[in-house]
C-alpha cells in the first residue's frame, strides 16, 4: 500500500517536471517568436531611412553632418546582432531621426513634398508596428523570466539550462516631451 503511495507521489512529480518543462520550452520560442516580428519591422524602418536621407538630401545639402548621422546610426542599427546591442543602437538612430525631422522643419518646401510626407507617414506606421511588437516581446519575456525564476520551475530550468531573456526597451522621445500649452 505504501509502495503504491510513493510510486504515485513519483508519477505525480515527474508529470508535474514535464509539464514545466514544455511551459519553459513554450515560452522560449514565443520569446523567439517576438523578437523576430521585432527584426522584421526593424529591417522594414531600416529600409525606408535612405530613402527618407535622400529626399531630405534633395532639399538640405547643406545639412550634411545631420544626414551622415543619421545613416551611419542606421548601419549600426542594421550591424547590431544581440537584444542589447540593437537597444543601443536604436536609441541612437531614435535620436539621429529626431535631428533629421527637426532640420525638415526648415524647410517648408520639404514639409510639402508629397514623397517626403509619405515617407514620414510609412515611418510613423512601422514605429507603431515596432511599439505593438515590443510590448508583445516584453510580455512573453517577463512570463519567461517568471517561470524561470519562480520556485519549483526553478529547479527544471536549471537542469535543463534554461536562461532569463532581456527586454527590449526603446525611449520614444516624443512621448517624454512635455506638453506645450498656451493661454
Amino acid at each position: 500500500m505504501i509502495a503504491l503511495i510513493v510510486i504515485g507521489v513519483l508519477v505525480l512529480a515527474v508529470l508535474y517536471g514535464v509539464s514545466i518543462y514544455n511551459r519553459l520550452v513554450k515560452l522560449r520560442n514565443l520569446v523567439q517568436e517576438a523578437w523576430s516580428s521585432i527584426d522584421v519591422m526593424l529591417k522594414k524602418r531600416h529600409d525606408l531611412i535612405p530613402n527618407l536621407v535622400e529626399t531630405v538630401k534633395g532639399y538640405a545639402t547643406h545639412e550634411r553632418e545631420t544626414l551622415e548621422n543619421v545613416t551611419r546610426a542606421r548601419n549600426l542599427a542594421v550591424g547590431a546582432d544581440s537584444v542589447e546591442g540593437k537597444e543601443i543602437a536604436e536609441k541612437n538612430l531614435n535620436q539621429a531621426m529626431v535631428n533629421l525631422f527637426a532640420v525638415a522643419e526648415q524647410y517648408p518646401d520639404l514639409k510639402a513634398n508629397a514623397n517626403f510626407q509619405q515617407l514620414q507617414a510609412e515611418l510613423s506606421s512601422i514605429e507603431n508596428d515596432i511599439e505593438k511588437s515590443r510590448r508583445y516581446y516584453n510580455g512573453t519575456v517577463r512570463e519567461n523570466n517568471t517561470l524561470v525564476e519562480s520556485f519549483p520551475s526553478n529547479i527544471v530550468a536549471n537542469m535543463y539550462k534554461f536562461e532569463k531573456s532581456k527586454f527590449f526597451e526603446l525611449d520614444n522621445i516624443a512621448e517624454r516631451e512635455v506638453p506645450n500649452v498656451k493661454f
